[in-house]
Parts: structure tokens; sequence; C-alpha cells
């Protein structure tokens, strides 16, 4: 039962001190968000990936430094039970007229769960629902920046308002052709909404801040015109010269979820005002959930928070049970999934046979990096919990005892909660999307066009299609990864999965590695008769060792994937091309890596000479 009175001071000491520690952090989160602008107009791209990499940590060492204060000043842990349950009802009163009270609240749970034991983990003591509403939060101080600005052309004045509206952004660098590119702008977004007939509330409406990642800087916005409304994004690039051009228009839902993928590294937007920015990108892409928008903004514990009430809201409503995920085992992740929710949980297992040499900490290590780094669309991101409880009823016989042969000293089974209730605590687990592994999608194609399939001619070329797609998208793939200097390690197809809009993602990190610490090495000539005949490896391997003509025995034993592969990718099983983009990597090249197809590109489609600009 809540307390009745707010009167201790030392639970006002601990309220005020949670609400410290919170604004502090978003003060520097912003502030190194606001900084992407300086760094993508001075083209300084390391700078941006290491402040990407650095901006993960800040929200944990924040969460550390609200702790120890805590433990400091107020002895927080040994405090009573109804002074934690005044802290958070007097924390919720500093929540209003709050500008971001869904990560506050967020941040209170983070604090509070470091210092309280388990069982305190309910209503009482942390925000298990969210206090206070986020829905019509929204800058009414016209000194203040507002989420979003709005332009309302008219038919004879289009085109000046497309270019206030890029201008408006004041970047400080000069564009090739600013002309020439607005322009385009406008002739691909008047086929998209009648522009013969303006409604009364014509408008565009873009996010006030620049969408920053990597290379690349997007306008992010939607054109409204009576009940129709278009989503864009307008990608801004550096061109060879270090002038600026842009590249594209990018529009719907499809280019967007594109643009805003799980596999794709985290945006950094100064916002104010988080959960107006989430709306407005919601109403452009109604299908992805919350929580991924929040991850996609740089905010990962507050995408983390939404995804697990999301979860325990998928529990109530569903009555299947967990179960071994399909498809090939893996040697060092156990998983596990429930049909009706699309994703997968993984555990690392305790021991791992041989050839395996790692540890569970060198494995959380390759997670992390993953986590840190560009992942250019082709790696999924993963969202990393600690001390899951399941519901013991919902779980099969066969898997509780897969995770306790395999990950005893992951699970523990028991009432924990005091209430009568058993429960299966996961320690450690790792979440992503549920994907169609490669492996799996390649045999539907092999099984439709094996010779008596009895399959029809429509089913042959659909099949065929699919095998095609697969193989040169998976190269693709690790071209990718290359460019963004990771090796993935272990390449077989059943490290991949395909996505709904048929994207090759690399998802197994155990073995993943930096280009520029492998050594890249041709298999040398056999010295003598012995040697050349023998099935077991005569030279000397390393162990950052690599051979890219080994990797075809293990890749192309089907014919019909051979064939395609080489037509496409047979440069991957030459140690020149991992050793000449190693060398570029090296030499501080930061390669380009689009979100969106060739095709989008207004000078890829005007056939216009010239490098390809950089994002």
């Amino acid at each position: 039962m809540l307390p009745q009175r707010l009167d201790s001071p030392v639970a006002y000491g601990i309220a005020k001190a949670m609400m410290d520690g919170f604004n502090r952090h978003y003060r520097l989160f912003r502030t190194e968000s606001a900084r992407a602008k300086h760094r993508f107009e001075t083209a300084d791209w390391h700078g941006q990936q290491r402040a990407q990499k650095e901006r993960i940590e800040f929200y944990d060492l924040r969460v550390r430094e609200c702790s120890r204060r805590l433990e400091r000043e107020f002895q927080a842990g040994e405090q009573p039970m109804d002074v934690w349950q005044q802290a958070k009802l007097l924390y919720i009163g500093m929540l209003v007229d709050h500008r971001q009270p869904e990560l506050a609240e967020s941040f209170f749970n983070s604090v509070t769960t470091k210092i309280l034991h388990r069982s305190y983990f309910q209503n009482d003591f942390i925000f298990v629902r969210p206090a206070v509403s986020t829905e019509y939060i929204e800058n009414e101080d016209p000194t203040r920046t507002s989420t979003y600005r709005s332009y309302y052309p008219q038919a004879d004045n289009m085109l000046a308002e497309v270019r206030r509206m890029v201008s408006d952004f004041g970047l400080r660098v000069p564009f090739e052709d600013f002309e020439g590119d607005t322009q385009s702008v406008l002739s691909a977004l008047q086929p998209l909404f009648d522009h013969r007939h303006l409604r009364a509330n014509f408008q565009i409406q873009v996010l006030s801040s620049l969408f920053y990642r990597n290379k690349g800087a997007y306008i992010v916005g939607r054109v409204i015109n009576g009940f129709q409304e278009v989503g864009f994004a307008l990608p801004i690039l550096h061109n060879p010269q270090g002038q600026l051009v842009i590249d594209a228009l990018l529009h719907g839902e499809d280019d967007l979820l594109m643009l805003f993928s799980f596999a794709r590294a985290y945006f950094m937007v100064d916002m104010e005002i988080p959960s107006a920015y989430v709306q407005f990108l919601r109403s452009m892409m109604p299908r992805k959930p919350r929580a991924e928008f929040y991850n996609a903004l740089g905010l990962a514990k507050q995408g983390k928070t939404l995804f697990y009430r999301d979860f325990l809201q998928h529990l109530r409503h569903s009555t299947d049970m967990f179960r071994i995920a399909p498809g090939i085992k893996g040697m060092v992740m156990l998983v596990f999934d429930l049909p009706s929710f699309p994703f997968v949980f993984k555990v690392i297992k305790d021991f791992y046979p041989p050839p395996k040499d790692t540890t569970r900490e060198q494995i959380r290590g390759k997670y992390l990096l993953v986590k840190q780094h560009d992942r250019v669309g082709r790696m999924a991101d993963t969202l990393e919990f600690s001390g899951v409880g399941f519901p013991r009823d919902r779980f099969s016989d066969e898997l509780i005892a897969e995770i306790e042969k395999f990950a005893p000293s992951q699970i523990e089974i028991g009432d924990r909660n005091g209430d009568g209730s058993i429960e299966v605590l996961i320690k450690h687990v790792y979440i992503e999307r549920r994907m169609i592994p490669l492996n799996i999608y390649l045999q539907e194609a092999f099984d439709v066009l094996k010779p008596g399939s009895g399959a029809d001619d429509a089913s042959l070329r659909r099949a065929n299609q699919q095998l095609q797609r697969a193989v040169v998208e998976y190269g693709n793939a690790i071209k990718d990864l290359v460019a963004a200097n990771i090796f993935p390690g272990d390449m077989l197809w059943k490290n991949f999965g395909i996505t709904r809009h048929g994207k090759v993602v690399f998802y197994d990190y155990d073995e993943i590695e930096y280009i520029t610490d492998c050594h890249f090495r041709r298999v040398p000539e056999p010295r003598t008769e012995e040697e050349e005949m023998s099935g077991e490896v005569w030279y000397s391997v390393g162990p950052k060792d690599v051979f890219p003509e080994t990797f075809a025995p293990f890749l192309l034993g089907n014919p019909l994937v051979r064939q395609v592969f080489m037509e496409h990718h047979a440069d991957l099983l030459d140690v020149d091309f991992w050793q000449s983009h190693q060398d570029r990597i090296l030499a501080g090249h930061v390669f380009d890596v689009f979100p969106y197809e060739q095709e989008k590109r207004f000078r890829h489609r005007t056939g216009s000479p010239g490098p390809r600009p950089s994002i």
C-alpha cells in the first residue's frame, strides 16, 4: 500500500538526486547529438563514429553515478520501503511539465533496480506502467524550437518553399547545385500527391532537427494534402569536393522502414521532446513499434522498457509455449522462441565443443562491439537483459531440459516472488528480431528446383528468383560488412537471416573480428607430393589468419548456388579483395554504404557522370 504522507526529507532527497541524475544524462546526450551537425559539416567521419559509440555508454555511466550518490548521501539501500514509496510519488510530482517524462521514469527504474532487491520490482517501487502521459507534450514557448516546422506552399511558389525548407537547417557548407537538387526533390515529390488540387490544409511538415548517421544527414518530414499524407526523407551527402548534394527522395513506409531498420546504427538527433519525434515518425510508419523508434533515436534504454512492456502484454494475451527455436543448433548460443512472438531469445551456453575456443566474457564483448558499431543494415540489433523472469507453465519440458544441460548457470526455477507462482529466471539473455534463416530460405528453393519435384513452370521461376535473390543479397551483405570493417568469421548460410524486405542480415556474432585485425593469406603451395595429397591442413595457421579461397567448399556445394555466387561475388574468394579493403580502412577511408537502392538516387537516375557521393 502506498504511503498517505509525503513528509520524508530522505525520500525527497532521493527523488531530487534521481531527477538531477536524469537531467544531467539527457543534457549530455543532447549535447553530443547536437555536435553531430559540426562533425557532418567538417566531414569528421571518424569523429562521428567515435561519438556514436561513446554515446551508447552514457546511460549506464549516469546510472552508476546516481546509484553511488544515493548510497553515499542517503544510504539508499538501507532505507525502509515506505521511504522508497514516497520517493517514487515525489518523483512523479517532479515530472509535471517535464519534457522527457518517459525517459526519466525509465532512469528511475534503472537506478532503483540497481539498489533494491528483485522482490521489490513492482508497481509500488518502480514504474511498471507509465505514470505520466506523453501524448500531448509540445513546446508552447515561442522562444524554444518546436518539434517540427510547417511550410504552406501554393501552386506558384512550391519550389521556393522547398528551398526555404532545406535552407532553414542552416548547414554551413555550400551545395554543389542547390537549385538543381531542390528541383529534383520537387519533381520527385509532386507525383506522390495530387499537386494539381491543393487542399486548404496543404502543408509540408519537417522535423526540426536533422537526423545524422555515419556520413549522411537526413531531412525527415511529410506532405499533407487534405486526407493524404506522404512521409519522406532527403539524404544530404558530401561530394568528393566537400560540397553538399541532396542525393534522393525516399518516400512511403517501405523506404522509411529501410532507413530506420533495426539493422542500422542509431541516429544522432537533437530532440527536446523525444516522444513527439516518435509520434511524428509513427504517423509515417505505423507498423513499426514505438520501442524500435526509441532505439533508432539512440534512446536504447527506453526502447528496452517499451519492448518489455509489450512482451509482458503479449504473454498475458497468448497461450503458446516457449520452445527450442527451429533450425540448426548453434555451438555457442542456445536459442528459444515463442511462436506467436516475432523475436528469438539467445542464451550463452556454459561450455563449447571443439574447435570453439572462447569464453562467456569474450562472447559478450562481441555483442557489445556490434551494439557500438556501424551495423550498415547488415547486423541485427540486440536487446540485452539480465534477470528475466518467465512463467514456468509456458516453458516446454524439452526447453527446460535443454537449458539445464547446456546453460545450467543461467537458469533458476522457483517461487521467486513469494506469491506461489513458479518462475523461470534467465540470468542473461539477448533478444533479436526473428528472421528466416538463410539456409532454410535456400532449402525451400532447392526443394522446388530439384529434379522430380513436380513443380509447375511458375513455381520453378519463383524458386529460381528466390535462390538468385538470396545468393546475391548474401554476397552484398558480406561486402557491406567488409566496408564497415567487420569480418563475420563464421560465414555459413545458417548464420544469416532474411528480413521481410528481402534484406540479408547477419546475426551470429561470436566469431566476428575487425577486418583490420585479420591476416588475409593465400593457401601456400604444397612443397611435397605428400602435402598435396594430404587431407589435413599442412601449413601453419595463426589465430587471426583467414584464407578466402577456402570459403568455397563450405559455401558453394550446391551447383545452383555456385553458379550465381561466381557470377556476382567471385571476388570474395580472392585474397586481393580482402587485402585491398583492409589497406583502405587502415589508411583512414570510410566506405559508403547506402540505406536505399541505387535507383533512388537523383544522379544515378539522370545518368550524370561523376564519383559516387559519401553517406
